[in-house]
């Protein structure tokens, strides 16, 4: 049995063998989940974690109560931070996610019962359906999230020594 080919790091291999693929249950790591994957557009998922404790600290943890309260000053010294990406479109895109969020948990009390109300779709209907509801998803953020967190297939290919590891944890793809 293979790895799936882009894990070649100890990083990316941890990462691809422990969490790649895995259903997420919890909202704080579905809203790490999506900050991270747009934190990475047009840079290295390596890059991101590398930085990925660094994120965890400068955005206390992914708490969307607190992430919503963010301020000019707290955006000035999240650009001030070489731990994280430094891009204020990406951070002010975190801050009015967070917001999302939490009108999220009102309405259908977690994220994830929010994806799950909206499973199953094709990839092109999620991405449709982020980009009303979310800042700053594009088409590769939403695949990737979604794929990242076991709603969307494409994971791991099927002869990755993971896959049916995976399968056991009966990701939403899985659910027609």
């Amino acid at each position: 049995m293979k790895r799936c080919d882009w894990a070649r790091t100890p990083l990316s291999i941890t990462y691809h063998d422990e969490e790649w693929g895995v259903p997420l249950h919890d909202d704080a790591g579905l809203f790490e989940f999506l900050i991270l994957e747009g934190a990475q557009a047009g840079l290295s998922w390596e890059t991101i974690l590398r930085k990925r404790d660094n994120y965890r600290k400068a955005f206390d943890r992914f708490n969307p109560t607190k992430i919503a309260k963010y301020d000019e000053n707290k955006v000035q010294t999240l650009m001030l931070n070489e731990g994280i990406i430094r891009n204020r479109l990406k951070i002010n895109a975190a801050i009015e996610n967070a917001k999302t969020i939490l009108q999220i948990q009102k309405e259908f009390d977690s994220f994830e019962k929010w994806l799950e109300y909206h499973h199953p779709k094709p990839k092109e209907e999620w991405v449709k359906l982020f980009k009303k509801t979310f800042k700053f998803t594009g088409a590769e953020i939403v695949n990737e999230f979604l794929m990242s967190t076991g709603y969307l297939s494409g994971a791991h290919d099927s002869d990755c020594k993971i896959y049916k590891a995976v399968l056991k944890n009966k990701p939403m793809w899985l659910k027609k």
